[in-house]
């Protein structure tokens, strides 16, 4: 199938998903390579095949346990090997969990998502999160955690704790990978997904761009998460945020356009998974937002921080939702 040759006037007809592999390397590569208007139009059209147009799926972060990670990721401020002035603490109280969660859901979020800075949770950190699932969902909210990478059995202890998401992000592509992290490898992320979807989890998975990886790697990675079988139900897109003390601090920013046709390619090639504006909102301007949910981002990170990073405030996000006639969807 030659994507890049579509004609103007079928743009309005929804790109088939190729057969056998669902969505071939080189078929993603050419959708990033239409004119952006074309793409933008492709996408808006499988969108609202799937989705209400202007609903947006709102989620909330909470960083459990912050810093001291074992991991090298180049991107990331929790790494024990760069020293980006964050102190590793431990796990929080069950109490501020429950603050967090009540205030972001009068603050409209839908779901609550809990992180913590490990390699792999131990049984008794797990005993622990699995308190918080339990207490979280109480209150009504969705959940989600993500822990690092799961062995045999975790993945089900979270499930029967109540858990509804887990995430686990790819990062980038196979390709490219070896250049940011070097302390796990693809595959380690691969089985962790394997067990999540084992255990009947919802998964919540996507990557990050801006790390220096060229279009045909960006490509790769939305290939990667096309053809797992199933594709993610949510999948978050983070622009890199750049913090001094890490290896990736100081690399070329990311072209917004392509920021965009990022989104875009996911939704086509992911149509009824939620495609989340992620890390790197904080330096959006409302007008790139915008185009963003118009190539088909309907989930958004709402809240004060992400993690260890700032993230555009609940208002500012209320303000910008009204002016664009976008609403929360409906839980």
């Amino acid at each position: 199938m030659q994507v890049a040759t579509v004609p103007v006037s079928d743009i309005a007809k929804p790109l088939p998903a190729p057969t056998g592999v669902a969505w071939p390397h080189e078929d993603i590569l050419a959708l990033f390579e239409l004119p952006f208007m074309d793409l933008l139009y492709q996408a808006q059209q499988v969108h609202r095949q799937h989705f209400d147009a202007n609903a947006i799926q709102l989620s909330s972060l909470l960083s459990i346990k912050t810093g001291g990670c074992p991991e090298d990721c180049a991107y990331c401020p929790q790494s024990a090997h760069y020293d980006t002035g964050l102190a590793a603490d431990k796990l929080i109280p069950l109490d501020d969990v429950l603050q967090a969660a009540r205030a972001a859901q009068a603050g409209g979020a839908q779901r609550f998502c809990m992180g913590a800075a490990w390699r792999s949770p131990k049984p008794h950190h797990l005993d622990q999160v699995a308190e918080m699932i339990r207490a979280v969902k109480a209150l009504g909210l969705e959940t989600c955690v993500t822990l690092g990478m799961l062995r045999e059995g975790q993945a089900e202890q979270l499930k029967a704790a109540g858990l509804d998401y887990y995430n686990h992000n790819l990062d980038t592509s196979p390709e490219f990978y070896g250049q940011i992290i070097s302390t796990r490898t693809y595959q380690d992320r691969l089985d962790t997904l394997d067990r999540v979807r084992h255990a009947g989890l919802n998964i919540c998975c996507g990557g990050i761009v801006g790390l220096g990886e060229s279009r045909n790697e960006r490509a790769g990675l939305i290939a990667q998460l096309a053809n797992l079988a199933p594709y993610p139900e949510s999948v978050p897109i983070n622009n890199l945020v750049q913090v001094e003390g890490t290896p990736l601090a100081g690399t070329d920013a990311l072209d917004p356009f392509e920021f965009v046709r990022t989104i875009a390619v996911a939704r086509i090639t992911m149509p009824r998974a939620h495609v989340r504006l992620s890390a790197g909102r904080e330096t959006m301007s409302d007008t790139l937002q915008a185009l963003c949910f118009l190539a088909g981002a309907n989930s958004l990170f709402c809240g004060d921080m992400l993690l260890t990073t700032s993230n555009p405030q609940v208002q500012a996000d209320q303000r910008l939702m009204e002016r664009l006639g976008l609403h929360a969807e409906a839980a």
